[in-house]
């Protein structure tokens, strides 16, 4: 391996994990509007559609703005819908439904299983024992991590469904990114998908949204602070550096990195304060590393 390829190679990882941190700091910025009483679908849009005027505004200013090839289109009308239409309001109805954000992060932890056989099936990426391996033992790592003892929601089961079409919904958006990547730059993928997305979101908004709407309490600061954290860093920055992440190490590597978002929302709880760490959890952030080093290793892939 050369020294540019060796170079370019820890710049992706790089990526990835701020990518990965941003996205498990969410998870505490995302619970403390559910605290607050706000409804889903209102801070859903909201978040979406100013993570896509941002993207609009910064490839604005810098000419970067491309339209989308006619060819194409089905692809980025079918990537809005998988996320963020589909993934963001399966995965937050999941959240709250099954009353356990500890077995819901395990189940969005399984998404590297359903993204190996999709890299596989339609990108013909290789990976090999060793890879595997890794994915496995990571994901071990971080059921170590996110197990806890909790009272279970009074709609688990459903919560579980939504956070299963979730899982399916990140897997294609994977896989369309993959495809998309080689045309378009990430700031334009995800404006695009942003943009469409809110549309896609517009009537639940208008209609559930903010059907009890107090402007008093929807655009307070303790409101608004953690929707334009979410919008801005979570969002615009967090996907345009994951798409970077798809592009060069493919579904199915990249999507062990999303695995992830647990162990990462884990510590920065710990990190504030909010949660204590055991030793077992500590020894399940070792043992999910060593994984995703495993997962990384080029020698000798198969198909």
């Amino acid at each position: 391996m050369t020294e540019n390829v060796r170079q370019n190679k820890t710049l992706i990882y790089i990526v990835s994990t701020f990518a990965i941190l941003l996205w498990g700091m969410s998870y505490i910025w995302t619970d403390k509007l559910i605290a607050q009483g706000i409804p889903i679908f209102y801070f859903v849009f909201v978040r979406i559609l100013i993570a896509g005027v941002v993207l609009f505004l910064f490839n604005a200013a810098y000419g970067r703005i491309k339209r989308i090839q006619r060819q194409d289109i089905p692809k980025f009308l079918l990537l809005a819908f998988c996320e963020p239409f589909i993934y963001f309001l399966c995965e937050t109805y999941g959240l709250k439904l099954t009353g356990s954000p500890t077995l819901s992060a395990m189940v969005i932890a399984t998404i590297p299983i359903f993204s190996v056989g999709a890299g596989m099936l339609f990108f013909k990426e290789k990976i090999n024992a060793v890879n595997v391996g890794g994915m496995l033992l990571s994901l071990g790592g971080i059921i170590m991590v996110v197990m806890a003892n909790g009272e279970l929601g009074e709609h688990f089961i459903l919560g579980i469904v939504f956070l299963l079409i979730a899982v399916i919904a990140e897997v294609g958006h994977a896989s369309l990114t993959k495809s998309l990547a080689g045309n378009y730059s990430s700031q334009i993928i995800v404006m695009y998908q942003f943009l469409i997305g809110s549309v896609y979101l517009l009537p639940l908004f208008i209609f559930k949204g903010i059907e009890d709407f107090d402007a008093h309490t929807y655009l307070s600061t303790d409101v608004m602070y953690p929707l334009i954290c979410l919008a801005v860093l979570c969002s615009s920055l967090a996907f345009s550096l994951w798409v970077s992440t798809i592009k060069n190490l493919g579904v199915a590597k990249s999507s062990i990195f999303s695995a992830l978002i647990p162990v990462a929302a884990a510590l920065i709880a710990w990190a504030l304060g909010h949660e204590i760490m055991n030793t077992r959890q500590w020894i399940g952030i070792a043992v999910s590393t060593l994984g995703v080093v495993l997962s990384q290793n080029c020698k000798k892939d198969i198909t």
